[in-house]
């Protein structure tokens, strides 16, 4: 018999076309990938060897048989093992990502227990002596214990987890590079949609016409400043690459002038393409539409939960298809994520959350509202995005109003440096003073003084820190045609809200606002009067960006109050609010407008939660190379609550749900495209809230995963429950 050669051998049953694809294209195809992918942060001819290696396992006689049909059984043989020992005896580290090439990261017990296990596996041993053979002279020479010189550190622990970061990039590379791969020998025609249609140096051009015709002509004092902030972000675009800050006064056009920054930087630099984070999934719609307006649908990538789901095959026009394949990868110009799912993929272990992480390196990222970033996880998380900027060539943008206290300080292991772009943000600030700040938190308000408050003026806004309150304050002002904002609301519901307090503001007609704290970051509201319960100062901030905005009245009026019978959200809410009151409380009060009280706040803020701003013990974790118990402790928001649909048609849309979920009860399961009708209409529960509601019969599962409200559902409160839902103190 002749002796098999990696041509002879298959590494792929039949495609599209009718023939297997030979071992040696699919090894060489994603070798070649994967050396690409992973240059982009030096570590190409790491990338090459695991292309060679990954599937070399599949030489094996009884892989072989399975792959020609030969054999009846169901699933392959194991095909990674033998990967997995070679890497183990040349660069020991690389075995992680051999052995994880298809069911992602373990922990290093896990790996070492595996290892030592198939060491003694005669088919395995004799698959890894026939594949170092056939492969001889092929992958790259890789020293052992080789790493690219931005992993070393004097400090072991900061060395292992350089090396765990490093090594969840380099799997990025090679699980995009064999994805890729085999689907263009399945599925050809899927691979030809991935094509991106605009080069990220087309941008500029697109997005400096559309600014000039947006800004021509246009005076005042708020254009004076985001004129001024915009020619800022010009200027500093050709800096040395590091991590810059954007603090500027809300209205100050930061949306359009970091991405100025972002593309100029990217030309003057080399770098691939500009990623956007925000906090909220309404913002990310906000700004989504606003850059898909400057560069084209086709430029832009919109990715998070409301644009995610499962594949429904010929359903999709070719541009939605394109952007779900892009969500696969993050190829594409500019990505509009949430900060969730780009900080959770950087501590994530499965392929499908870390396949895009080698499309991070080499880009611009701005971090929008990066107060936002949770205390509790603080630590690894900036400890995470400053290694992207020193070793992976990323240029980090942190842009707000409020800018948190990040840099490194004694007792404080934060960024090493920061610069920022605004020669003067003091001199914007002042400029956009346009709020008068009542500041009474000493005595409790009743609700009834809330209410007769919010009535002094006929455009006004009351802004509480949990639903309980906002329901308190709606009781109050039952007969007054109040309109509310929370999450009891789903998201087409809450849309339809503030459609129509546009309209009444523009229209200079009565409208009275309460709502929870979804109304303050990124929603473009501007009342005469904004009352704002006691609570973390970035919050109360933001707010009062929602009063006076447009700067049309000489001063706004802003009062900050305590509710009497008021709650707080737990956790860095609470400790924040804290921190507040006692700034508040200084004799004479602090100045609102001035941006060095937040970096005040956040300070003394990181300072009393100094022993909890890693409280998931995620650093310890990652320094073990423990990758899926990283992954289960680094959760920025918690996941324990199920989404239901509920009974509200917007105008214009009466029926549409309906048909939606009638065509999931006819397919017995929902597809992507009906995860994606049904976002509008859903409102996320707690668990033990859910349980409680099925205790109730207030929900039914329509179809696996798909619950859906039995319960009521009023047109100005949105889901109604008896006392639970109410005595979460969540928004």
């Amino acid at each position: 018999m002749k002796e098999p050669t990696l041509d002879t051998l298959i590494a792929h049953s039949a495609g599209e076309g009718g023939t297997p694809q030979t071992l040696y294209d699919h090894l060489k195809n994603v070798a070649d990938l994967a050396a690409r992918f992973a240059g982009a942060f030096g570590s190409g001819r790491f990338g090459a060897w695991l292309g060679w290696w990954h599937d070399a396992g599949k030489c094996a006689p009884d892989v072989q048989a399975y792959l020609r049909g030969e054999t009846e059984a169901t699933r392959g043989p194991d095909h990674s093992s033998a990967g997995m020992l070679e890497a183990n005896r040349v660069d020991p580290p690389l075995a992680f990502n051999v052995a994880g090439h298809h069911g992602g990261l373990s922990d290093r017990e896990k790996l070492r227990e595996r290892i030592e296990r198939k060491a003694v596996e005669p088919r395995v041993v004799a698959a890894q002596k026939l594949a170092e053979k056939l492969l001889s002279g092929l992958p790259p020479e890789i020293a052992r214990g080789e790493v690219p010189p931005f992993v070393p550190s004097d400090d072991p622990k900061a060395y292992a987890r350089r090396l765990a970061f490093w090594l969840r990039m380099t799997h990025s590379a090679l699980v995009d590079a064999d994805c890729l791969d085999t689907e263009r020998h399945f599925q050809p025609e899927k691979a030809s949609l991935r094509r991106v249609a605009v080069a990220p140096s087309e941008l500029w051009p697109r997005f400096e016409h559309k600014q000039r015709a947006l800004t021509a002509g246009k005076t005042g004092t708020v254009n004076e400043v985001r004129r001024a902030v915009y020619e800022a972000c010009r200027a500093r675009a050709h800096d040395a690459p590091g991590i810059f800050a954007l603090t500027a006064p809300t209205g100050a056009g930061k949306t359009r002038s970091a991405m100025a920054f972002a593309l100029l930087h990217a030309q003057a630099h080399g770098k691939r393409r500009v990623i956007v984070a925000l906090p909220y999934t309404s913002i990310i719609e906000q700004n989504a539409d606003v850059y898909r307006d400057l560069f084209g649908a086709e430029a832009v990538l919109e990715h998070h939960s409301a644009v995610s789901g499962k594949e429904q095959p010929g359903a999709e026009t070719a541009a939605e298809r394109w952007a779900r394949l892009a969500a696969e990868n993050w190829d594409a110009p500019v990505i509009v994520t949430t900060t969730v799912q780009l900080l959770e993929s950087l501590f994530a272990n499965r392929n499908s959350r870390c396949r895009k992480l080698h499309n991070v390196a080499g880009s611009v990222l701005i971090l929008d509202e990066v107060q936002t970033l949770p205390p509790r996880l603080l630590r690894p998380t900036l400890e995470a995005l400053e290694h992207l900027v020193e070793a992976y060539g990323v240029t980090l943008v942190l842009s707000t109003a409020t800018q948190p206290a990040l840099l490194a300080r004694p007792g404080f292991p934060g960024l090493s440096h920061v610069r920022e772009i605004l020669p003067d943000p003091a001199w914007a600030f002042e400029r956009l003073r346009r709020v008068r700040y009542e500041i009474d938190v000493k005595e409790p308000w009743p609700w009834a003084r809330v209410a007769e408050t919010l009535f002094e003026e006929e455009r006004a806004m009351a802004v509480l820190n949990t639903i309980r309150d906002a329901m308190a304050l709606m009781d109050e002002v039952q007969s007054r045609d109040a309109l509310h904002l929370s999450t009891l609301l789903c998201g087409a519901h809450r849309r339809v809200v503030l459609a129509e307090v546009r309209r009444r503001l523009v229209e200079r007609r009565p409208v009275r606002l309460v709502s929870t704290q979804v109304v303050e970051a990124g929603v473009d509201l501007d009342f005469p009067l904004v009352l704002r319960a006691l609570g973390p100062l970035d919050r109360i901030i933001q707010a009062a960006g929602r009063c006076n905005r447009e700067g049309r009245l000489g001063a706004g009026r802003m009062v900050i109050f305590t509710p009497e019978k008021g709650g707080l959200p737990p956790g860095a809410y609470l400790t924040g609010t804290g921190v507040t009151r006692t700034l508040l409380a200084a004799d004479p009060p602090p100045d609102l407008d001035d941006p060095a009280l937040p970096m005040k706040y956040f300070r003394m803020l990181y300072d009393a939660m100094r022993h909890e701003l890693d409280d998931a013990n995620v650093l310890e974790k990652w320094t073990g190379l423990r990758f899926e118990e990283v992954a289960r402790a680094y959760r920025l928001i918690d996941d324990d609550t199920v989404s239901v649909v509920v009974p509200y048609d917007p105008p214009g849309r009466v029926g549409a749900r309906e048909a939606v979920l009638e065509r999931i009860r006819r397919q017995g399961r929902a597809f992507h495209d009906d995860y994606r009708a049904l976002q509008p209409y859903l409102v996320s529960l707690r668990a033990r809230v859910h349980e409680k509601a099925l205790a109730q019969r207030l929900c039914v599962e329509w179809a696996p995963g798909v619950w859906v409200w039995q319960g009521d559902y009023d047109d100005v409160r949105g889901l109604q429950m008896e006392l639970p839902i109410l005595q979460d103190p969540v928004i």
